[in-house]
């Protein structure tokens, strides 16, 4: 497929394809015109790659997890260093507690869905929110979305 398809297929800019390519995150094959030709499989892995991303992991610890998506695993960098390890660590970390903040919020919304659903009223938030004219010191939003005391 070529880059247009593959873009529009997985929500991701063609210059950011691009760029994956430049971090050897994707590679695609080359066809006798020069233009890029993407795998269907591709499509997946550009939607992990996103998901990789957005959990903060940058591209050049991405470029050394990827193979273990692929089964069976293969590891292209056999001998981290310790330093390595410490940051993978840390981000594994951080994925953690970032789904499970993420379970958190998402059980809130479908309480809440099914609360509103059953036709009991909504829970109140315990603190309001600013500008809903309780305290008469905080900024108020106008239509405009300026801010006016």
């Amino acid at each position: 497929m070529r880059i247009g398809e593959l873009s529009e297929r997985t929500g991701t800019p063609r210059r950011l394809l691009r760029y994956y390519e430049e971090q050897g995150l994707i590679a695609p094959d080359r066809l006798p015109n020069g233009y890029r030709d993407y795998d269907e499989r591709l499509v997946d892995r550009v939607r992990q790659i996103r998901g990789l991303l957005d959990s903060g992991l940058p591209t050049r610890l991405i470029r050394l997890v990827l193979p273990c998506l692929d089964r069976p695993c293969t590891i292209h960098f056999p001998d981290p260093t310790p330093e390595m390890l410490a940051t993978l660590e840390h981000e594994l970390a951080r994925m953690d507690d970032r789904i499970s903040c993420l379970t958190r919020n998402r059980d809130a919304v479908a309480d809440y869905l099914a609360t509103v659903r059953a036709g009991a009223p909504a829970p109140v938030p315990a603190v309001p929110p600013p500008g809903d004219g309780t305290d008469p010191e905080a900024p108020v939003s106008t239509v405009s979305g300026a801010r006016e005391r």
